[in-house]
């Protein structure tokens, strides 16, 4: 797959400097974990999936999750399961048949609910297994978490060469993560489970709708993760622990779960943050005309999220695709300057200055966000001078932003 190839080649060329690349379930792991971005959740249970994919109903469509979790009912797993087996059915039968191509194709994730669902989805899946990229790994801890790479450790042994690896997304979302009293030694317990798996690992992710529910909290659509301080303090802990240069970990944020039915007069607090500079041609002053009050706090909460470490995000609504995927993508500035620290870390450099004359690139402080930087435009692209994330926006991201 292609991200944003559902656009013409015209358009892609005025707007792209560098396009992204293509990658698929069998791409190198670095590129994968980047490459989850928007994860779209469904419900296992729902049976359309198959023709969503063959008319291209969500277009830009990178990762769907396909739910055997909160998104079912107790009484439904069964039902969920056999559906789940079916839809991955006909996907391979749409394949092979020319009525589906690979193109059309985004990476698949399955959440299951324990270890004993993980190991007997594998088995009933059987050969489709291929068409999968990972499992979703919710309320992980410790016990459960050793069984769960356990499991995916033994298949990755045991599978065909041409399949791809499985992997685990694990969810951090347990009261022992979120407890102050008990975060510090979860979260390091959780931790030695992962380094000794981190070959399996695709990104870590957090769930703070869990969290919030410990205290009876839910965010405002105004608002973002990062307003609620006790979510935050438990954010910037995994941050610490996970998000170090030296361990290599992916992040991915949480879950936004609001979307539009209205829209408003913007008149928000985008416009008084460093939005317009930083994501907004230089030397323009932006008119903000019009936009939904969810997706405004959407993009406030992806642009926080890039500015803590954060790739990726769990969303409920294809309207937030392209959104969140386009605030992604690398600006040329990002992209120029990223080269030249990596060229320059040659050992004769300290610091250099940037080619925009508008900073100083330090070798050795910046070389690991560089390095960040070059996976992230091999995924999503790098734009033109010209361009900004709203130039791959259509009328249904429902956000009218003129410049």
């Amino acid at each position: 797959m292609k991200l944003f190839h559902h656009l013409s080649l015209s358009k892609k060329e005025s707007i792209f400097y560098i396009e992204p690349e293509e990658f698929e379930n069998h791409s190198p792991k670095e590129v994968l974990a980047y490459g989850v971005g928007a994860a779209l959740y469904m419900p296992a249970t729902r049976p359309f999936v198959v023709n969503d994919l063959c008319s291209q109903k969500h277009k830009g469509l990178q990762s769907i999750v396909l739910d055997l979790e909160d998104a079912i009912g107790d009484q439904q797993v069964i039902k969920a399961e056999e559906t789940l087996c079916l839809t991955l059915t006909q996907i391979a039968r749409h394949l092979n048949e020319g009525l589906l191509s690979t193109l059309q194709l985004p990476l698949f994730f399955i959440r299951v609910r324990n270890p004993e669902q993980l190991k007997r989805v594998i088995e009933k899946i059987a050969g489709e297994v291929i068409l999968i990229t990972g499992f979703i790994l919710p309320k992980f801890n410790v016990l459960e978490g050793v069984k769960y790479f356990e499991i995916l450790r033994l298949y990755n042994k045991s599978k065909p060469i041409s399949h791809p690896t499985l992997y685990g997304l694990p969810i951090l979302e347990t009261a022992d993560v979120l407890y102050k009293e008990t975060r510090l030694d979860a979260l390091i317990n959780i931790k030695n489970v992962l380094d000794k798996n981190k070959d399996l690992v695709l990104n870590i992710r957090i769930g703070a709708t869990d969290f919030s529910s410990r205290f009876g909290l839910r965010r405002s659509p105004d608002m973002t993760i990062y307003d609620i301080s006790i979510i935050r303090d438990c954010m910037s802990d995994i941050i610490n622990l996970f998000g170090r240069a030296v361990d290599n970990y992916v992040i991915s944020g949480p879950v936004w779960e609001y979307f539009s039915s209205t829209v408003r007069v913007f008149n928000s607090q985008l416009k008084d943050s460093s939005f317009e500079e930083t994501m907004i041609n230089p030397g323009k002053r932006p008119k903000l005309q019009m936009i939904s009050r969810y997706e405004d706090g959407l993009i406030r909460e992806v642009l926080l999220d890039k500015e803590n470490g954060i790739i990726g995000k769990t969303i409920i609504h294809p309207t937030h695709i392209d959104l969140v995927q386009s605030l992604y993508t690398v600006t040329r500035e990002e992209y120029v300057d990223a080269n030249s620290i990596i060229h320059h870390n040659n050992g004769l450099h300290g610091v250099v200055r940037s080619e925009f004359r508008n900073k100083m690139n330090e070798i050795k402080p910046h070389l690991n966000w560089a390095y960040k930087i070059l996976i992230r435009a091999k995924v999503y692209g790098v734009l033109n001078d010209n361009m900004d994330f709203t130039s791959l926006l259509d009328d249904q991201a429902r956000c009218l932003i003129q410049v």
